[in-house]
């Protein structure tokens, strides 16, 4: 019976599994959030977020999912009259390119099929033509499981097209992939928390470049409560715009620490050990990887359903018998692929257990 005061263990791609003592830091006493005992932890999350993300740039708090930071972006970055290149290669990536055109901007979309990679190649190509001054990018696809190549593509953007602004989603790959963003050049990049920051849903991060606070300047009509300049106005304060969710803070200032403390290199090799793993058993078990290879993500995979099992009674035998689920399919993939998240505070023994479970009832 389904009672949402005994929730499953989540392994589907966000929200994750979040321990007890990430939970317990929401429920810390409140702070006035334009007091200095708010200051102290907006500066020191804000600091640690930067080692994290390798920038000493802007880094902005918002209490909202990181779909705000889609419209964010493009309404503070994006002036009327230009044309944004919006790469898709699957839900999420393409979702971006519909909330461009919502906020009434121009765009042109690079597509592949869900599963394939966007290219630097692929990119160059478009970018030659010299019409698109934006960029948008999808780092880690979850509809999808595929990481992209954004090393390589922000390795030949910086080279050709330097004055191109890049916005990225990196919702499912913060924390889990490596992410280093004053060296990939990008303007904005965001997430929420409820992937591999293993915080429960509701608060997103930006890494805003100095460039693109500069642009937003210049474009009207940002609207408020995305709006980079109102951020920026706070930010010397150590503060937000608006009231944020100070409970999130509080956890974010704990994950990052222990994040931290692992080591970033040490945490990228923990999930691409746990996703070797899974796909590993995956294959042994008679699935196909859906990305090619190269493109698998190290925080989530995704299995075609060549063995044609019925996700949905699988997963609800898991629940029956262990209180766990996994992920189906997202979108047109449903019943054809299904999801197994390898993020955030997941270790092996999580996995292992998880994957006897669904051996044992497909077998």
């Amino acid at each position: 019976m389904i009672d949402w005061r005994n929730p499953p263990k989540l392994f589907i791609p966000g929200p994750v599994h979040v321990l007890p003592e990430v939970l317990q830091q929401l429920a810390r006493p409140t702070l006035g959030h334009r007091l200095k005992d708010y200051s102290q932890l907006h500066s020191e999350t804000v600091a640690m977020l930067k080692k994290l993300l390798f920038t000493e740039q802007h880094i902005f708090l918002s209490t909202s999912s990181a779909s705000g930071m889609w419209e964010g972006c493009i309404r503070n970055c994006v002036q009327k009259d230009e044309v944004i290149l919006c790469t898709s290669c699957g839900a999420f990536s393409s979702k971006f390119a519909s909330v461009a055109k919502s906020c009434g901007r121009q765009v042109e979309e690079l597509k592949v099929e869900w599963g394939q990679a966007i290219t630097a190649e692929m990119i160059d190509e478009k970018m030659a033509t010299g019409k698109y001054p934006i960029l948008t990018l999808v780092h880690n696809e979850t509809s999808t499981g595929l990481t992209n190549p954004v090393y390589e593509i922000s390795k030949m953007m910086k080279k050709k097209y330097p004055d191109v602004l890049v916005f990225v989603d990196t919702v499912s790959g913060v924390v889990g992939l490596p992410l280093h963003f004053d060296e990939l050049g990008w303007d904005v990049a965001f997430a929420s928390v409820q992937k591999a920051f293993s915080i429960p849903p509701g608060f997103a991060i930006a890494a805003v470049s100095n460039r693109a606070l500069k642009k937003s300047e210049s474009v009207p009509e940002r609207g408020y409560y995305f709006d980079f300049q109102e951020f920026a106005k706070v930010e010397a304060k150590d503060q937000t715009p608006t009231t944020p969710s100070i409970p999130h803070i509080m956890a974010l200032h704990y994950q990052a620490n222990r994040f931290l403390e692992e080591g970033m290199e040490n945490v990228w090799a923990r999930h691409k050990k746990m996703a070797d793993y899974v796909r590993n058993w995956g294959r042994s078990q008679g699935f196909e990887v859906l990305p090619e290879e190269q493109y698998a993500s190290n925080t989530l995979t995704t299995f075609k359903n060549t063995r044609n099992i019925d996700i949905a009674a699988v997963n609800k035998a898991l629940r029956e018998k262990h209180n766990t689920v996994f992920g189906n399919g997202y979108g047109k993939l449903k019943d054809l692929t299904f999801r197994i998240a390898h993020m955030g505070d997941t270790q092996m023994a999580d996995l292992k257990e998880l994957l006897g479970w669904i051996e044992e009832e497909i077998n």
